[in-house]
């Protein structure tokens, strides 16, 4: 069996949701936990081996807290393309036009039977109507045609994002990087999440289970040059705080979404020789449990 490489919808698809779940901080078991597809199922929608459900591009849309509405619409492409919808409409605009074609012609007239003593006529051009029904046709494939690629093309270029929709000469003036450097560093990351500024390299400086069954660590980013608590396993109202010798930075558990997925605090910026303090405060009125770790210096 020919195993046919996944469209560049799919693959666009499975791009956008790879991004997502790097967001929620779940491994492929975790979504299997938290939805209702199993390890494998993920593995191949993650991968662009199959076109997911809908329904899974909505449930990890909402476990990354990421409004559904462009991927969806990367879906909607994805969907048409593999299910066919794409073509459908040229397929039986084609039919429509060469029956049109057909019905508007009119067969040549037979010719008398030749004269053997006279010189045969030169070969007459069809009738006007058959040219005629034969152009109009043509000319309804390649309407046809058009306006699906046409619509095709305008709605890949809304959903995606600017980056993707440059033309290519532009984007081969700058090298292209798998692993794109982080999006501040030092005081321009104080304040901001640290998944939307890609500070992929934290290290994990201290880890700790609290009496709840919560978990709570503390990440350090050396390229961003800040760090920034999470927590994950908690229950709704708990409380998670984190401190660099400087703001409190502090999220809540809010709703059944936060207590099944990673928690995390805004980032600080820190440099060597701060302690990094998180803490985490269970609900209704529970012990308030900590984890602290120095920044070495470099």
């Amino acid at each position: 069996m020919t195993r046919t490489a996944p469209s560049p919808e799919r693959v666009r698809l499975a791009a956008a949701l790879r991004e997502l779940k790097e967001r929620t901080g779940l491994s492929l078991a975790g979504l299997a936990e938290r939805t209702a597809y199993s390890k494998s199922s993920w593995d191949r929608y993650l991968g662009g081996k199959a076109l997911p459900p809908r329904q899974a591009v909505q449930d990890l849309c909402r476990l990354a807290r990421e409004p559904d509405g462009r991927c969806l619409a990367l879906w909607e492409i994805a969907e048409s393309g593999w299910s066919g919808r794409a073509t459908d409409g040229a397929s039986s605009s084609t039919g429509a036009g060469t029956r049109t074609g057909a019905g508007t012609g009119t067969a040549p007239a037979p010719a008398p039977d030749p004269d053997p003593a006279a010189t045969p006529p030169p070969p007459q051009p069809p009738p006007e109507g058959t040219r005629t029904g034969r152009k109009r046709a043509v000319m309804a494939v390649l309407a046809s045609v058009c306006a699906v690629g046409v619509a095709t093309v305008a709605a890949a270029l809304l959903v995606l994002p600017h980056d993707e929709a440059e033309p290519q000469s532009s984007r081969s003036a700058s090298p292209v990087s798998s692993t794109p450097g982080p999006r501040c560093r030092g005081n321009a990351c104080e304040g901001r999440d640290p998944r939307h500024m890609k500070c992929r390299d934290a290290d994990s400086l201290a880890v700790r289970r609290t009496a709840t069954g919560a978990w709570l660590e503390l990440h350090y980013s050396e390229k961003c040059g800040a760090g920034w608590a999470r927590t994950w396993g908690t229950r709704i109202g708990d409380r998670l705080e984190m401190t660099a010798g400087g703001p409190l930075r502090s999220a809540d558990i809010a709703d059944d979404v936060d207590a099944e997925s990673y928690v995390m605090t805004d980032m600080a910026a820190t440099r060597p020789g701060v302690t990094l303090r998180a803490c985490l405060l269970a609900a209704a009125g529970g012990k308030k449990e900590c984890v602290s770790a120095p920044l070495e210096g470099q």
